[in-house]
């Protein structure tokens, strides 16, 4: 299981391990299974070249993926995977996404990456939703493999010689509005320097212990198709930003999704002891003004949620570019963002039905404050009738 990073900006630390410059969160739980087991996902590399035939055999069904272990040429690629893996600790170029904020000023921070052409090499491209540019702070390299043989060709064989070389790339962020950066090919220290430079053009910035990120490497190997295991990328090639543009959708809806599945954990784990209460004691033992904020921060929690949704539909980009969208959709459910969805979905329906039980019991508090009202005025009013009677029965015995 890869550790997960936390850059913080501000300086600011919430508990954690420190180690240099790094702060280092407190373990958490994946949200997807693909951080801690062996998968693999073969990606579509233009609007002709989807799946083939083989793969379909192999997978069982388009978009399905399947154990390593029961694909033909497993042992070339577990050994391509291994051999990159033993490589010293960042040989192999980062993608890293970060989630931020509630969303960037656009605007802003377009002419901010136009104004940094002549330090960092950059050329903002807006599309649609998201800013494209390269970032560069220096020079970088990626791994290229040459093997023998296709993984899926035929007459593949079983011992498959690999030869790394490096090739030149240039360090790549692709900045989503919903507060999501997508980083390619810079090291940590770049990528920690780069959030720093972000933060006057974020809106609600997230907390440093609520940042959530996503971790991911890639290498080149241009004679096999593009696959991503184990968090591992493979790419034919680094030339243009399209296909990333692709990947970097998914990856960073996936890194905002974690955010807000956090979210709904901790509202679970804050209100569980709510019902909890009611089962042994058979009410709520909370004042009015604490059972209305309650209620107010879950229907804040339903409301985000909902907004997330829309956050997690099908770039309108594809919409233009309909064959970079196998390639999103691939990547979508390596990082089973349609099954975590669902998940989300029903434990949010949780939360719905205690702010619903809430709300009736708060209903019912209310009502019984007006019952006690009457009551207490009409008691008023008897002993006023009381005390005028006597009185009146005073005055005619004299």
């Amino acid at each position: 299981m890869q550790r997960e990073i936390v850059v913080p900006p501000s300086g600011m630390h919430r508990t954690g391990e420190h180690i240099g410059s790094i702060t280092h969160r407190q373990a958490k739980p994946a949200f997807r299974t693909t951080k801690t087991s062996q998968k693999l996902k073969i990606l579509p590399e233009d609007e002709d070249v989807g799946p083939t035939t083989e793969v379909e055999e192999f997978l069982g069904l388009t978009g399905v993926y399947d154990q390593i272990e029961n694909m033909r040429g497993a042992q070339d690629l577990r050994n391509e995977i291994n051999r990159l893996k033993s490589l010293p600790p960042g040989s192999l170029p980062r993608v890293s996404a970060y989630a931020t904020a509630t969303s960037y000023t656009m605007t802003q921070l377009f002419k901010w990456i136009q104004s940094r052409k002549a330090l960092n090499d950059t050329a903002p491209k807006l599309l649609d939703e998201c800013i494209y540019s390269p970032f560069v702070y220096g020079p970088s390299e990626a791994i290229t493999i040459n093997m023998e043989e296709n993984l899926l060709e035929e007459e593949a064989v079983q011992h498959v010689e690999f030869h790394e070389s490096y090739v030149a790339i240039k360090s790549e962020v692709f900045l989503f509005d919903y507060g999501v950066v997508v980083i390619w090919g810079m090291d940590e220290n770049h990528e920690r320097e780069f959030l720093q430079q972000l933060e006057p053009f974020e809106v609600e910035k997230v907390d440093e212990g609520d940042i959530e990120t996503e971790e991911l490497q890639f290498y080149i190997n241009p004679k096999a198709q593009s696959r991503i295991y184990n968090d591992v990328i493979s790419l034919r090639t680094t030339k243009g930003h399209m296909a990333k543009l692709a990947i970097s959708h998914a990856i960073a809806q996936a890194t905002k999704l974690s955010l807000y599945e956090g979210l709904v954990d901790d509202t679970i784990e804050a209100t569980r002891h709510i019902p909890q209460r009611m089962a042994e004691s058979g009410t709520i033992e909370m004042t009015r003004k604490s059972l209305i904020r309650k209620i107010g921060q879950l229907f804040i929690m339903r409301v985000n949620v909902n907004l997330v949704s829309n956050i997690l539909d099908t770039p309108e980009i594809f919409w233009s570019e309909p064959a970079l969208q196998p390639l999103y959709t691939a990547i979508r459910e390596y990082l089973e963002i349609p099954q975590r969805v669902e998940i989300m979905n029903h434990r949010v329906s949780v939360i719905s039905d205690l702010l619903d039980m809430l709300n009736g019991h708060l209903n019912g508090m209310h009502g019984e404050f007006l019952e006690w009202i009457v009551i207490i005025l009409i008691g008023v009013e008897i002993v006023i009738g009381v005390v005028t009677i006597t009185i009146e029965a005073a005055k005619l015995s004299y």
